[in-house]
């Protein structure tokens, strides 16, 4: 009898610590769009990418190759497809992602980002062979629902004359049409970088599978950004702070966290606790920008937080043995 108490203990520690990582990872990575903000008053959306992987990628190099040089060495042919594909699908979500938001609103860009539940929902059966919980499905159409509520709150409003909105014809023309496009693309691109993440990482330790997706991801971004002229350096010093900033919260410790949660919590699961950025942002932007929520940020913000809890019901699971 004992050793079934404490063997379900164990069980119950070890299915709640990737949920308590993941949240925080969230939370770090709400941080981003402060430290974009900032650094777009001088550098394009391609070049603050590439900062941010390459800076992520150095910091962590040194780390792997002395203590997981033998683990590298030993990737075998799928492996290393998987993690080119990895990192290419997460440079190319960024590239696009922050490029849209030159393009569009940011209220467009953010509803359309958060459609990457949907892509993961929809091709992680096929891909994956998992196939969503009924509480996650739930959950993904809850936080979804508050997720486009929280997007629309820069377009949207309560007037004298009700609760208006501009017409859809704006949403799709001129260069708000290719904004949308680019967002649309990088929430197909971040569900990639999570089921590809969620098929490799229980084969491969975390600091491995981060230094070389990263890496990856950094060797993709330079190139786009040497390709479209970009200048990649004679920024003022908040600028590179910003940088540093970037790759040391949102990257190394936020996007990390999603990639520990991805051995053990379902992609489509993970993509769901993502859609709790937006309310992250929110809470910052008063606090840091002095931007107050709108009535629909706040609404939104506790219909993500309930879908989130929904979800988190079926994600009660024993740990996969091995390092993490």
């Amino acid at each position: 009898m004992e050793s079934s108490v404490n063997s379900e203990a164990v069980a119950r520690q070890r299915s709640g610590s990737p949920l308590l990582v993941l949240f925080l990872g969230i939370l770090v990575v709400s941080t981003a769009s402060v430290f974009i903000r900032l650094a777009q008053r001088e550098a394009s959306s391609i070049v603050i990418a590439a900062y941010r992987l390459t800076l992520s990628a150095l910091i962590l190099l040194p780390i792997a190759l002395r203590g997981n040089r033998k683990e590298l060495a030993r990737l075998n042919h799928k492996q290393m497809i998987l993690v080119l594909l990895s990192g290419l699908f997460l440079a190319l979500h960024f590239a696009a992602w922050i490029t849209s938001l030159e393009f569009t609103s940011v209220a467009s860009s953010v509803v359309l980002v958060t459609t990457t539940p949907l892509w993961v929902s929809l091709f992680s059966p096929v891909i994956l062979g998992e196939r969503p919980t009924r509480a996650v499905v739930a959950g993904m159409a809850v936080a979804l629902t508050g997720g486009v509520m929280v997007g629309l709150s820069e377009a949207c409003a309560f007037g004298p004359g009700g609760f208006t909105c501009p017409p859809f014809s704006e949403f799709v023309q001129g260069r708000a049409f290719i904004g949308n496009l680019l967002a649309l693309a990088g929430a197909l691109m971040s569900g990639a970088y999570l089921m590809v993440g969620r098929w490799l990482r229980p084969s491969l330790s975390l600091v491995s599978y981060i230094t070389a997706v990263y890496s990856v991801a950094a060797v993709v971004l330079l190139a786009m950004a040497a390709v479209s002229g970009q200048p990649m350096v004679g920024f003022s010093p908040a600028i590179y702070l910003a940088f540093l900033a970037l790759a040391v919260g949102p990257q190394l410790l936020g996007h990390t966290a999603l990639n520990y949660g991805l051995r053990y919590l379902s992609a489509a699961y993970v993509a769901v606790a993502l859609l709790g950025e937006p309310i992250g942002t929110v809470i910052l932007a008063y606090l840091v920008l002095n931007e107050a929520p709108t009535i629909l940020e706040v609404v939104g913000g506790l219909i993500i937080l309930s879908g989130i809890l929904l979800a988190s019901y079926s994600q009660r699971q024993p740990a996969e043995t091995g390092s993490a």
